[in-house]
Parts: C-alpha cells; structure tokens; sequence
C-alpha cells in the first residue's frame, strides 16, 4: 500500500488546515408552490476526517465561492484545499457531473489566492484520490436519507438537517475515538 500523501499527516495543525471538498445532491427543495433544487457542499479535514456540510443554491461558480467563504469563516484558515477535478465527480448524477464541469476553476482560484489557499486538483482517472470525501458523502446521503425519511423539505428545514447530519458524523467519530 502507498503512503499518504504528507498533507493528510498534520497531527499538529489546527482542523481543517487541509481539506478535501465535493459536491452532493441534488436534493428538492420546496420554495412557495414549486421546487428548487439545493447542493450539500462536503468539507471534510483530510487529517481527522471531521466533516463540515454547508448548502450551496447551484452548482456555479459563485455558489462555490460563497460556500467556500462560508467555510473558511466558520472553520478557519485552509492551507490546501483538494477536490476531484470537475469531470470525475465519481457517484454522481449526469445533472451532477454536467454543472461542475463549467464550474469556473480560474475564478475559483483567484478567489482563494487573497486567503492564501492552494487549491489542488485530483487526476482526471483517479478518483480514488478522493476516496475519503466520497466515502464521507455516502455516509451523509445515508444519514440525511434516514432523518427525511421522504419528507418534504424546505430551505431552513435543508440547512438545519444538514447540520444534523453533520453533529451526528462529529458524535460518532468521537466515539469510536473512545
């Protein structure tokens, strides 16, 4: 087996230093008689695989920016932040797949080079490399899956069961850690 690339292995910097990012959904949203549909943007902490969830309204590239601003401001300074690159979002749908790939990625860098992050792209035909957000993502899609239970849901109702999701991912990890 290969060793872990070395920025999965900061024992001594803060959460979140260097994370992984992806996206997930979408999920329907009710707004007044119609639906929308909504994103689940995954961050997870390359070395304690803590995970952050924040809802993101589109797939474009504000959106992404915005979700990412959000992050940083709840979570703190992020020295590399590692995603697949947009063509190989492995386990998603074709809407999914079709949206990332006119995400932005220079106007994404750009926004981040004020902050100092070093965003970094996964090999087009390796998405195991981003095994550890994938793997957390289907474990909050079986999470969200089981709270919602196919309920209706609302803006509010999707932010506030995703953070839900996401204390319930921190309890269990810390569990396990005895």
């Amino acid at each position: 087996m290969a060793n872990l690339p070395e920025d999965r292995l900061l024992p001594d910097k803060p959460p979140f230093t260097n994370t992984g990012v992806d996206f997930f959904g979408p999920f329907d949203v009710k707004r007044g008689r119609g639906t929308v549909k909504r994103y689940g943007v995954l961050f997870t902490c390359l070395t304690l695989r803590a995970i952050h969830i924040e809802v993101a309204d589109s797939l474009d590239t504000d959106s992404c920016i915005n979700a990412i601003r959000r992050f940083v401001c709840r979570r703190g300074q992020v020295t590399i932040m590692r995603s697949d690159n947009g063509t190989n979002f492995v386990a998603a749908e074709r809407e999914l797949r079709e949206a990332i790939q006119q995400l932005d990625n220079d106007k994404i860098e750009r926004a981040l080079q004020p902050k100092e992050i070093r965003w970094m792209f996964n090999s087009p035909a390796a998405s195991h490399q981003g095994g550890v957000w994938e793997r957390q993502i289907r474990t909050v899609r079986r999470i969200f899956s089981s709270i919602m239970k196919e309920q209706a849901i609302n803006g509010d109702c999707i932010q506030t069961t995703m953070c839900e999701v996401e204390h319930h991912q921190w309890k269990t990890a810390h569990h396990h850690l005895g």
